[in-house]
This record gives C-alpha cells, sequence and structure tokens, in this order.
C-alpha cells in the first residue's frame, strides 16, 4: 500500500515538472515604425531678421518688404540696405542702415519727411514736382554733392509712377539743423523737408558715405496704394523643403513619440 502511494505521488510531481517545462514564453509584438512625410517651411529671410537681432527694432513687415526688393534688384553696393519706417512718428528713430554681409544694425536714427506728407506722420506721398512730399519704395542710393544742404547724396527712384522722378525734383539725402533732438523738444517733432530724408547734421557725412554708391534703400509706410502699384513687393508663400518624421508606437504603452530624420 505504502509502495502504491508513493509511486502515486512520485507520478503527479514528474507530470508536474514535465508541463512547466513545455511552457512557452510570452514574446511582445515588436514595435511599429511607420514613416510620414510632411512639409517643413524654412524662411531664409526670417532666419536672417532673427540672426542680426531686428525684432522689437525693425517691424517684419519692413524688413521683409526690403528683403524682397533687395532679392529682386541687383544693386551696386550689396553690402548696405537702409530702411525707413514712415509707420513711425518723426518723434521716433526710424531709418536703419544695415551691414547686410556682417549682418547687422550701424545706424538707427531720426529722419524727416516731406512737409506736405504729414506733420508728425508722414501720411500722404507723392511723385509731382512741387509737391513737397516724400515718396515710398526704393531707390539707389548713388553719388555725393555739395550744394545749399552742404554734403548730400543723391536718389534715383527705381519704381514708375511711385518714386521715378525722385532726381528731377532734387530728392536726396542731406543733413538739416531742424532734424534734431532739441526741435523734437521744443515743438513735439521734428521740422520737415521739401520731400526729402533730411538727417542730424552730426549723421549726415558717416551715414552717406556708408551708404553711397549704388546701394538700395527702402521707404515703408504699409501704404495699401503703394503695394496695389508696386512690382517688388508680393505676398507669396514660402518655398517649403520636405522632411521625413518617423513616429515609433509602442504596442504595449498604446503611446508614440515622434523623431525626425
Amino acid at each position: 500500500m505504502n509502495k502504491l502511494l508513493l509511486i502515486s505521488l512520485w507520478a503527479i510531481a514528474t507530470s508536474t515538472i514535465t508541463g512547466d517545462l513545455n511552457i512557452t514564453p510570452q514574446v511582445n509584438a515588436p514595435k511599429e515604425i511607420t514613416q510620414t512625410k510632411v512639409e517643413v517651411v524654412k524662411d531664409p529671410v526670417k532666419e536672417l531678421y532673427d540672426e542680426m537681432k531686428l525684432q522689437g527694432i525693425i517691424k517684419w513687415d519692413a524688413f521683409e518688404q526690403a528683403m524682397q526688393g533687395y532679392q529682386q534688384l541687383n544693386p551696386k553696393n550689396r553690402n548696405i540696405m537702409t530702411i525707413i519706417d514712415f509707420t513711425l512718428p518723426s518723434t521716433d528713430k526710424r531709418m536703419y542702415v544695415l551691414d547686410m554681409k556682417a549682418k547687422k544694425l550701424l545706424y538707427h536714427n531720426i529722419v524727416s519727411h516731406g512737409r506736405n506728407s504729414g506733420e508728425k506722420f508722414a501720411t500722404s506721398f507723392s511723385n509731382k514736382h512741387g509737391s513737397f512730399q516724400s515718396s515710398l519704395g526704393f531707390y539707389y542710393a548713388e553719388e555725393t554733392y555739395y550744394g545749399g544742404n552742404g554734403f548730400s547724396l543723391r536718389l534715383d527712384g527705381l519704381e514708375k509712377g511711385i518714386n521715378d522722378q525722385a532726381r528731377p525734383r532734387a530728392i536726396v539725402v542731406h543733413g538739416a539743423d531742424y532734424c534734431s533732438t532739441d526741435i523734437i523738444k521744443s515743438t513735439g517733432r521734428l521740422g520737415r523737408s521739401y520731400g526729402c530724408p533730411a538727417l542730424p547734421r552730426e549723421l549726415t557725412k558717416p551715414i552717406i558715405n556708408t551708404i553711397k554708391g549704388g546701394s538700395l534703400m527702402y521707404i515703408y509706410a504699409g501704404n495699401k496704394d503703394y503695394l496695389a502699384s508696386t512690382k517688388f513687393v508680393k505676398k507669396h508663400p514660402l518655398e517649403p523643403t520636405s522632411t521625413l518624421i518617423a513616429t515609433q508606437h509602442d504596442e504595449e504603452t498604446g503611446k508614440s513619440k515622434t523623431v525626425l530624420n
């Protein structure tokens, strides 16, 4: 009887051990990797704007529009670009001279507008003789000369019907006593010119010597009539570049993570 009981217990134990040895281990499902092609837009103009640290100094629209002209036109002096922002009052520093090669701001100063363009703000613009108004758009800053306002710089307007009468109208860069912080303190605004971008006397020579020789100047005002007429400033989508995004899906957690390839 005892022998039979021992044999039975041995049989049960052997069966249990054999069953355990035959258990197939659980294998997790492989992680699924999928790739999705997406469009990533890179804007070299925005990258330049950021690299030059112009945010909070030059309005993005003014810079972006100036760059459209800079890319389309062929100025003799591509190292320098000047922007004048007439959306700002004459009490603000609204002229910017940029070194496009060194990627830095060289001058940031006050500048006067034409007397019939407005008082503190320039709001009216003309290409006509005798208007005494400023003209918008793109110019080449050309040769220097000495005239009634001293050391001056001739401008060639590049946009027909918008500013192409600049040279015949004698629209030039020159210094003026009425363009000074003292005038702002006494009158609440700058004095005004006959249509010229007039500078503080102490900055006239260094700025003119920097921008002369065919550099590009853009006079900006966010003006709807100008934007409807100019052929150099157009709103257009940026050219996208493609990249692959790999999405790794974890079957255990049900979560996914995305990695740029």
